[in-house]
This record gives structure tokens, sequence and C-alpha cells, in this order.
């Protein structure tokens, strides 16, 4: 970015996490199914997975709040006993699942949670089949789960995300902005992400509402940054 420009503070960005918020395609429906289906899974377990930004973190809390689960990620399970990670629930959603640091942790959690009559939502890029697990027991038992991916987003999908993400900033675009977008950028969920929030940015920083000529910066400076 160029040293010119004013300097914007970083404050929190939060997107809504309701379901009624989650953009439905051809590439998560099956996911979202899943998801509807609770409590009647064939198995304590079900994993979810796809790239990064796909919306499994929003899928992990839209069922968090409707099962009560516990929600965490693999890296917070390292040393921790199954009950003092439940409390009083009986069900939980572990966050980048296949970044996990404790092979044996996850093994009891789900044991604890499948005698309890819980449910295991397990969140990651891959399916556990892909895992580099050293557990026996923990591989036969995730790999027998239900594992569904989330694909990258289709011109529909990713539109309707940006105009979501634009949305969730308060920002106003036009239609020539999303064309020129949608036309010239990365196909995946992260570089929308990234890119509304670089527009966000250098729109602040600059004083400009988000145009054409905002969008070819934004996406002439990322390709270089990557």
């Amino acid at each position: 970015m160029n040293a010119g420009r004013q300097l914007v503070l970083e404050f929190p960005h939060r997107p809504a996490l309701g379901k009624t918020d989650f953009l439905v395609s051809d590439c998560n429906t099956d996911a979202v199914g899943w998801i509807d289906r609770w409590p009647n899974w064939p198995a304590p377990a079900l994993a979810l997975y796809g790239p990064p930004g796909c919306g499994k973190t929003h899928l992990a809390h839209v069922w968090q709040n409707r099962s009560g689960a516990v929600l965490i990620s693999g890296s917070e399970l390292g040393g921790r006993a199954a009950p003092d990670i439940l409390g009083s629930a009986d069900s939980c959603a572990v966050d980048d699942a296949d970044a996990l640091s404790d092979e044996e942790a996850l093994l009891h959690l789900h044991n604890y949670i499948a005698e309890m009559g819980g449910k295991l939502l397990l969140a990651g890029r891959h399916p556990p089949a892909r895992w580099p697990l050293e557990l026996a027991d923990l591989s036969s038992r995730l790999t027998a789960a239900p594992a569904v991916d989330i694909r990258p987003p289709d011109d529909e999908l990713l539109g309707a995300l940006l105009v979501k993400l634009f949305h969730d900033r308060q920002l106003t675009v036009g239609k020539d902005v999303l064309v020129y977008l949608l036309a010239r950028m990365e196909r995946s969920f992260a570089a929308a992400s990234a890119v509304v929030e670089a527009l966000d940015q250098l729109g602040l920083a600059e004083h400009r509402g988000v145009t054409v000529p905002l969008a070819r910066t934004v996406l002439n400076e990322l390709r270089i940054e990557l």
C-alpha cells in the first residue's frame, strides 16, 4: 500500500452468523442439508470440509446455536478431558479439526459424546480420511462418519457472497463494480473476503467510495502481494 495514504485504525468486523445469513447454492446445499438433519445423523460424528472461507465456521455456529453444543478449535483440544470441554453440554463442534493438537483428546471426546448420545461436528479443510492420524481407533471412527464437502463457489454464489460481504461492512456498491470483480478476481471464498476487506480499507484511507477504479487498484495490489 502507498505510504502516503491515511492510516486506518483496525476495528473488529463481525459478520452475521444466523442461518438466514448463510448463502445456499449447489456448492453447499449438501452441507446445509446435513446440518438441518441434526440430530438424526447416522453416526456420532459429522465432518464438514472445504476451502478457507467457504462457510464451515458459519455452519458450525448455526449448529452450535441450534444444538447447544460447545464450539472449540482443534488447537485447543490438547490435554483437555472431555467432561471439562463439554461442561453441561452433550455435543461439540471442533473448528479447524484437521489442525488438532492431541489425537488422544479427540478420541476421548468422540467416545464420551457417543456414550452420552450427543453429536460431534468436525470442520476442516480436508475429510478425515485424508488427515495424517496415527491413532488407529480415532482413524476408524472418523472415517466411518459421514463427510460432506463445500465446493468452490459458482458465479451466482460468488456474486451473492460479495453483496453480503459489502453489506456486512455497510458499503454501498454498484452493479458495475460487482461485474468488474466477478470477471477478474480469483474464484474462491477466501479471495472474496480479501477483496472486500481491501476495498473497505483503501476506501477509508483515501476517502473514496467503492468504484471500478478502486477495485482495479485493489485487484492489482492483491496480485502483487500474493
